[in-house]
């Protein structure tokens, strides 16, 4: 068969599967000349070292399974010669192989000599139209024949999915590209781990969307071993081994449940390796002994101060030997895990554990409280060393680097809170939720980015525009890639689970047989996008077009808006930056007014009220009651306001919910447990996103009253707060019968229930502003106060668009001093640079440019640049109408870093 009669016969057989709706798998074409032929010949030369390689051919029988399951007839060649005459020809091959460079030569298609690139590439051989699935190596291969059997799972047209017009070449712009499992609860947790069924299906989607790394992480379902009930693999080694020399066991544990434990985490290694995916195991928990744990399931027995850390070193390397397809192990060396910081002899002995186990196994280590002596001792084992940062502390903010940490995260001199965190909450407090001084140039480690799921854990999340700038800020300074912690990981932790559906719903009918399945839009969306930030839209688009048909587009959108939503308020508005005291998703109101209110969150400044709390990014966001001030004063910052970012929010939700009307109105069938499921959880983040946008507009002008005492400004504030009441008790509402009275992701009021339960919360300091409104005189507001109201409700005023040019310096060399000019079209009145080094342990520093005309000047002195550090740099510039404004500051789309970021040569 040749190339223009297999695109004939797809289009035919794509215009008779319209119009009869029959089965694929039983469709017979019929043509005047006869039968057609429906076989597919996968031509592998197994003397080609790519093909032949174990993952590759797990990839092939993933294709060679999708295309029968379509119903066409699969032969497996070594040879072209011996396909069929009229079969269709997919030849797997490396990329380098003689076969394959011939094909990419005549179809001027390059294959770059680097890691995990691809190829499918249509052509001829040996007098044939085929189609070349390659790749560089043996994963590249996988992800080019992955594809394919994707391509033939949604489409309606096996035929049409594999009629490539254009060469396909793509390489990944992430080195590392993971996802984290996380157990965190007995009852919730238990069936997943050990569903064999489930494994196969779940480690292949994750291949087929381009993750490298699976990271099954055990022992993080508590931070401190306080009130510890549910301890299952809470300290791991005891539930998975039992280590010659010690006599180390979890009561109330079976030694049968313990070796079945180790025969699944064997198990899962082994399918995730087959697929061509790194198994990485992560160990959180070093600490043996609950305090204050009088309900504690499975304590630990048999371990004393002094047995500690050699048991640990040699459980550890015995699993490593025992689980030969374990590839790293992630750490965490700080407090939390149950050691005191500052104990590096713990330390350099558990290392051992994986310096001695006899193969390559990668370190990754969590940097809270890391310090240069822990870095120092993960070299001497002589393994590869990676340090996975936390982005945005412990939620998902907007798609860039914070460009500076919050006050409460700047190292004090002297202070120190506990043994246990004396370095984290001390003189390192700056590596808590973000890159810290990682990316120094001439750093011996890579620095992957791990995504917490703080912000968002339950609701459906993709956005492909947001996906693809965080696929590039992952590579800031040479950062290696991401790590992505999936939306379920603290569903029931801190012994809150709840046995039954862990998706949360109420109704039976939405739960998806496994829970990663709600999900599976979320990780196309993600994994595509970290592997290439320009990937062609259809890898998700024709995952929507099968479950939703013609409403496909308007739902992408509507999905894609609605996700955008809580990032905003994380970076602008973050009570706390743990995941375990904050969760927008299911926000437990904070007061206007009451300091005390039990909603108040551990690190908001004090007074502990909604006006006081700090953004994530204090350079770029003003908070709320620092912006009524500057309204007041008439002298404000460059920063983005409280109520710009309000009516960001307000057009998220707006367009959101605009094409999620339009989307359902082409819909045959809205009954469907994916579409329901769609509907429920955009209609939540447009919620929301009014909600958290009228909060900011009667934060901002409950702070004007506080300051004026202007009955007016009072009047508007509780008149926004109603309307983001309103706003919440409608999508709770729709939200009644959808999700379960109690979904627990934690044992705290703010970390469990519905969001009919943050009702009484919102109407009591709806109440008490009404109350103190009732004790204020009647009266007009002042002219200031007026103009200020009608600013705040009507959305802000314009930020003003700058015409400037500036070209930054590619490099910069160290050590000698970096020029920095730029220039205004129209003229401004002045110009500040603002610059510091790549090292969140510093601030930034402030220089005025000189002016000549319309050109500005800036030198960042020959000492500064004398650095190991990149430099970033921003300008604030005041306009000539006296406003200010912050270059190059976010794009329309706020899809850009904000900043500039220079490297040294």
């Amino acid at each position: 068969m040749n190339r223009r009669e297999f695109i004939q016969l797809a289009g035919s057989f794509a215009v008779l599967t319209a119009g009869q709706q029959e089965p694929l798998a039983n469709a017979r074409l019929q043509q005047k000349e006869g039968t057609v032929s429906r076989a597919i010949s996968l031509v592998a030369d197994p003397a080609d070292a790519v093909a032949s390689a174990a993952p590759a051919q797990w990839a092939a029988s993933e294709l060679e399974q999708s295309l029968s399951a379509q119903g066409l007839v699969v032969h497996r060649c070594e040879r072209l010669s011996q396909a069929g005459a009229r079969d269709f020809c997919i030849v797997v091959a490396g990329s380098k192989l003689e076969v394959a460079a011939a094909i990419l030569k005549q179809s001027r298609a390059v294959i770059v000599d680097s890691r995990e690139a691809l190829g499918l590439v249509p052509g001829r051989a040996q007098g044939r139209e085929v189609l070349l699935a390659c790749g560089s190596d043996s994963r590249g291969l996988v992800y080019a024949l992955l594809e394919l059997s994707d391509r033939v799972r949604q489409a309606a047209d096996p035929f049409a999915a594999l009629a490539f017009v254009n060469p396909i070449t793509e390489r990944p712009a992430n080195a590392v590209r993971g996802v984290m499992r996380l157990f965190a609860s007995d009852v919730e947790d238990k069936p997943w781990y050990n569903d064999r069924q489930m494994w196969p299906r779940y480690l292949t989607m994750l291949a087929t969307q381009r993750f490298n790394r699976f990271n099954l992480s055990l022992g993080l379902g508590y931070d401190f071993l306080r009130r510890v009930t549910d301890a299952y693999f809470l300290f791991p080694y005891p539930f998975l081994i039992s280590v010659p020399g010690y006599n180390v066991r979890a009561l109330q544990l079976p030694d049968s449940e313990r070796d079945c434990n180790l025969d699944i985490l064997k198990f899962i290694s082994e399918q995730t390796v087959e697929r061509g995916m790194q198994f990485q195991l992560g160990l959180w928990m070093h600490g043996y002994q609950w305090i204050d744990s009088p309900n504690a399931k499975y304590t630990i027995e048999g371990l004393t101060a002094a047995t500690h850390a050699p048991y640990c070193r040699d459980a550890l390397r015995l699993l490593l030997k025992t689980c030969p397809a374990i590839g790293g192990v992630t750490l965490r060396t700080h407090g939390e895990s149950g050691v005191d910081e500052g104990s590096y002899e713990f330390w350099r002995t558990v290392f051992e554990g994986v310096a001695t186990c006899g193969r390559q196994v990668e370190v990754d280590l969590h940097p809270k409280g890391l310090d240069q002596t822990m870095l120092d001792n993960a070299r001497l084992t002589r393994q590869p060393i990676t340090v996975s940062p936390k982005f945005w502390a412990e939620h998902l903010g907007m798609p860039y680097h914070q460009a500076e940490i919050r006050e409460l995260e700047i190292p004090k001199a002297g202070k120190q809170t506990s043994r246990l965190m004396n370095l984290s909450e001390g003189s390192r407090s700056f590596m808590r939720y973000g890159y810290g001084d990682l990316l120094r140039e001439d750093r011996w480690w890579r620095v992957i980015h791990r995504v917490w799921p703080g912000s968002q854990r339950l609701l459906l999340w993709g956005d492909p525009l947001s996906a693809a700038a965080y696929s590039r800020a992952f590579g800031f300074c040479g950062s290696d890639g991401a790590e992505i912690m999936e939306p379920l990981s603290f569903k029931g932790r801190r012994g809150s689970g709840i046995a039954g559906d862990r998706c949360g719903y109420a109704d039976p009918a939405l739960r998806p047989h496994w829970d990663w399945e709600k999900y599976e839009y979320s990780h196309r969306v993600w994994g595509r996008l970290l592997y290439n930030a320009d990937s062609d839209p259809d890898p998700w688009r024709r995952y929507l077009r099968k479950h939703f048909g013609a409403g496909a587009t308007e739902l992408e959108e509507a999905i894609a808006s609605a996700s955008r939503i809580l990032p905003i308020v994380t970076t602008a508005h973050l009570p706390s930056a743990a995941n375990n005291n904050y969760w927008p998703e299911m926000y437990l109101n904070q007061s206007l007014i009451d300091s005390a209110h039990p909603a108040s969150y551990s690190d908001t400044p004090s007074p502990k009220v909604f006006g006081n709390v700090s953004p994530l990014d204090p350079q770029m966001f003003s908070r709320i009651n620092d912006f009524a001030g500057e309204m007041l004063s008439g002298e404000r910052s460059g920063k983005y306001s409280p109520v710009e970012v309000a009516q960001w929010l307000d057009d998220s939700a707006d367009a959101a919910l605009k094409h999620f009307i339009q989307g359902s109105a082409q819909l045959r069938d809205t009954q469907v447990a994916d579409y329901r499921r769609l509907a429920a959880d955009v209609s939540i983040q447009a919620g929301l996103g009014h909600f958290f946008a009228a909060k900011f507009r009667s934060g901002v002008l409950y702070r004007i009253f506080e300051k004026t005492n202007e009955r007016a400004a009072l009047e508007s504030s509780l008149e926004q707060y109603r309307i983001a009441r309103a706003a919440w008790a409608d999508f709770s509402n729709r939200a009644k019968d959808v999700y379960m009275d109690d979904v627990t992701v934690g044992e705290l009021a703010q970390l469990r229930g519905h969001w009919m339960d943050r009702l009484p919360a919102i109407d009591r300091d709806i109440n008490a502003i009404a109350e103190k409104l009732n004790e204020i005189k009647p009266g007009q507001p002042s002219a200031p106060v007026a103009l200020v109201i009608k600013e705040v409700v009507g959305g802000g005023t314009q930020r003003e668009a700058m015409g400037y040019h500036h070209v930054p310096a590619a490099r910069f060399v160290p050590g000698r001093p970096l020029e920095i000019d730029l220039t205004f079209d129209p003229p401004v009145a002045s110009v500040n640079l603002y610059y510091r080094h790549v090292n969140q342990a510093e601030r930034f520093n402030v220089a005025m440019m000189d002016c000549r005309e319309r050109h500005y000047h800036a030198t960042i002195p020959s000492a500064y640049t004398d650095s190991a550090y990149p430099l970033q740099y921003y300008f604030e510039v005041k306009t000539a109408t006296g406003s200010k404004v912050i270059c190059p500051g976010f794009s329309k789309d706020l899809m850009n870093q904000p900043y500039i970021v220079i490297r040294p040569a």
